[in-house]
């Protein structure tokens, strides 16, 4: 396989990349945070190649993957791909995925079935996730037994595979964590966990003294719901936040949905202040209310389709929310798998415990640490989180 271009190009879901050499498409690159990320993967993949413009065979193929994932019913089967590197294996696999038409599924046993490997769904589900045309062949269509999701090693994880499957029509039986569901992380714990330990060994240390990823996700009827909650549980304890939250909510007793911006926007401020709340968050409340309201804050769909920089960015314009809690919500309410809150005080105190440092860190060495821990920085903080824990239960323990 020889790679001698690539470039990137604009799709409904984000800048994806493609690299090319003289026997057709060699990759296919979904986004990653950013260009400059996807740009980079490129790079690293094909060292010797050129980012250049795409010759008008190229400018055809990408011209129908950007009409696939505009929701058209476009082929792709037969855009030429450079298999020349590809495991014989992995080939059968990738050439019974690329005969699954738009708005249709196969399960990983049934694509094992049809190359006549009884039994090698595992095998078949290594092969797509080392599937390096991505949408080209189209590894989001296969599905784990009874019409589950499966994983997806793409950058997002589940929640991208599901993005994938809903843009061609597909209904699955997985919502995305923010919805009331079953909170599923949209990326694969068990892989994000793998290459946390290649990345780090000193964070790998800490993964084998902690244990199992254990996080769970917080489902909600909806994003305003979600960030209501968050306003009302800020500087209190977890008993206390439960209390008055429970108050706020049964002042509606008929809202089967939770919490609404019209809910807040009609209530008084002195039932506001009965259930508890203090001036600043009844302030807070109704600046969430009043911009939901106008269409300011991004519905459940919006937000799906953007990047975290964007989602922070809109969500710390409203009064009583800073960054710190925008992340919580990336990470505990869409379960993003990038997140990494380096000014968190569990954060820094967790960091000094598990790489020894005697003073905690700067916001600077934790992001420069943390960039070996792309694009999983969600399960090192978790870790870090627990190393705090520890760290504090050692110095009761000291002292006692």
């Amino acid at each position: 396989m020889t790679t001698e271009a690539y470039t990137l190009f604009d799709t409904a879901i984000g800048r994806c990349g493609v690299a090319w050499g003289r026997r057709g498409l060699t990759a296919l690159q979904l986004p990653e945070n950013g260009d400059l990320e996807t740009q980079a993967r490129l790079a690293r993949r094909f060292a010797d190649a050129r980012e250049a413009a795409p010759p008008p065979g190229v400018r055809r193929a990408l011209d129908r993957i950007v009409a696939l994932l505009q929701g058209e019913a476009t082929d792709l089967s037969d855009i030429p791909l450079d298999m020349s590197g590809v495991p014989p294996f992995h080939q059968r696999v990738y050439e019974v995925t690329r005969a699954i038409p738009p708005g249709a599924t196969l399960s990983y046993g049934e694509v094992a079935a049809r190359i006549g490997a009884d039994g090698g769904a595992r095998a078949v589900g290594q092969a797509l996730g080392r599937n390096p045309f991505a949408i080209v062949v189209p590894c989001h269509r296969v599905l784990a037994a009874g019409g589950k999701v499966g994983g997806f090693s793409a950058n997002g994880g589940v929640a991208t595979k599901m993005r994938l499957l809903a843009i061609e029509g597909v209904k699955t039986h997985v919502s995305l964590p923010l919805f009331d569901g079953d909170g599923a992380f949209g990326f694969d714990p068990e892989s994000a966990i793998n290459h946390l330990r290649d990345a780090d060994a000193a964070l790998a240390r800490l993964i084998d003294a902690t244990g199992p990823f254990r996080m769970e996700l917080k489902t909600a009827p909806s994003l305003f719901a979600a960030l209501a909650e968050a306003i009302v549980y800020q500087q209190l304890t977890g008993k206390a936040a439960a209390t008055i939250h429970g108050r706020v909510c049964a002042l509606f007793p008929r809202a089967k949905a939770g919490l609404s911006a019209d809910h807040i926007l009609r209530v008084s401020d002195q039932k506001l202040r009965e259930a508890g709340l203090s001036r600043p968050k009844i302030l807070s409340l109704r600046d969430l209310a009043r911009r939901t309201a106008n269409g300011d804050i991004p519905t459940l769909a919006q937000v799906h389709r953007m990047e975290d920089a964007a989602i922070i960015e809109r969500l710390t314009e409203v009064r009583g929310v800073g960054r710190w809690t925008a992340e919580m919500l990336l990470m505990y309410r869409l379960g993003r798998p990038d997140v990494l809150p380096a000014d968190d005080y569990g954060i820094r105190k967790g960091f000094a415990h598990a790489f020894r440092k005697k003073d905690l860190p700067s916001r600077e060495e934790i992001e420069k640490r943390g960039a070996r821990w792309k694009p999983y920085r969600t399960v090192a903080s978790w870790y870090l989180w627990r190393a705090a824990e520890r760290a504090g239960r050692a110095k009761r323990a000291a002292a006692a």
